[in-house]
C-alpha cells in the first residue's frame, strides 16, 4: 500500500540546534530500510556535530545556506546541493543564513531520531 505523509502529520523531534521532521521510517510507516526526514536549522544555529555509527546518510537542501563540517572537508550547503555522508563520519552542520536552512535526509539502514545526540527531545 502506498503511504503519504503530509508535513503537519510527520512525527517532530526537537534536536540541538534543529528540529527533525520523521516522515518515513520502520516504527512511523512500515518502510523498512530507510529513514526519510526533514530538517530545518535556524539562522546562525551550529550545533555540535555527531556520527551516525551504523547508517550512511544522504541531505538534500532545499532553501537556506550553511555548511557541512568534516574532518576530512567542508562542503557549501545552497538550495540543490545534495551530499553523501558516510557511515562514522563525524559531521556538524553550520545554518549561516540568511533565513532557516532546510533540507531532506535520507538514512540507510534506518535511524533512531537523536539516539547519536548527547542530549534530545521528542515530542
Amino acid at each position: 500500500m502506498l503511504k503519504a505523509v503530509r508535513r503537519e502529520e510527520a512525527e517532530v523531534h526537537h534536536l540541538p540546534g534543529r528540529d527533525w521532521f520523521l516522515y518515513h521510517g520502520p516504527d512511523f510507516t512500515g518502510a523498512q530500510n530507510l529513514t526519510i526526514g526533514w530538517g530545518t536549522f535556524p539562522e546562525g544555529s551550529a550545533p555540535e556535530g555527531h556520527v551516525h555509527p551504523t547508517q550512511e546518510e544522504i541531505i538534500y537542501i532545499t532553501s537556506g545556506h550553511g555548511e557541512l563540517v568534516s574532518p576530512v572537508n567542508t562542503v557549501k550547503l545552497e538550495p540543490g546541493v545534495s551530499v553523501y555522508i558516510p557511515v562514522g563520519l563525524f559531521h556538524a552542520t553550520v545554518s549561516t543564513g540568511p533565513g532557516p536552512l532546510e533540507m531532506v535526509t535520507s538514512f540507510s539502514p534506518p535511524v533512531v531520531p537523536g539516539s547519536y545526540e548527547d542530549t534530545y527531545e521528542n515530542e
